[in-house]
């Protein structure tokens, strides 16, 4: 499997941007499909983005499209997640995440986790 590091949280205003980065080890970052998650206080964690391999396609959730993108430097071994107009409800612990299932939106569908980076966005 392959390890990752998630960092870039803090806590923003609404309306702030907040780059995210994920770091990957271990294994050929540019194998593996890459998405970031996000879960709320006592909700479940929810799909915000995937990235093909070669960082071509991207998907997103409806709550951020428009407002976040993700991207990847396979040289870099690193994922991005550019968030702006950032709304209290994005507020969440944000992983990252690696799997082998072409752009699932399913975190069953992910093998590898990074550890999370919370986000706060006050009002």
């Amino acid at each position: 499997q392959v390890q990752l590091v998630d960092s870039g949280g803090g806590l923003v205003q609404a309306g702030d941007s907040l780059r995210l980065s994920c770091v990957a080890s271990g294994r050929t970052f540019s194998n593996y499909i890459m998405g970031w998650f996000r879960q709320a206080a006592g909700k479940q964690r929810e799909f915000a983005a995937a990235v093909s391999w070669s960082g071509d396609v991207t998907a997103y959730a409806d709550s951020v499209k428009g407002r976040f993108t993700i991207s990847r430097d396979n040289d870099k071994n690193t994922l991005y997640l550019q968030m702006e107009n950032l709304k209290p409800e994005d507020t969440a612990a944000y992983y990252c995440a690696a799997g082998t299932v072409y752009m699932a939106r399913s975190p069953d569908e992910y093998e590898s986790w990074g550890q999370g980076t919370q986000v706060t966005v006050s009002s």
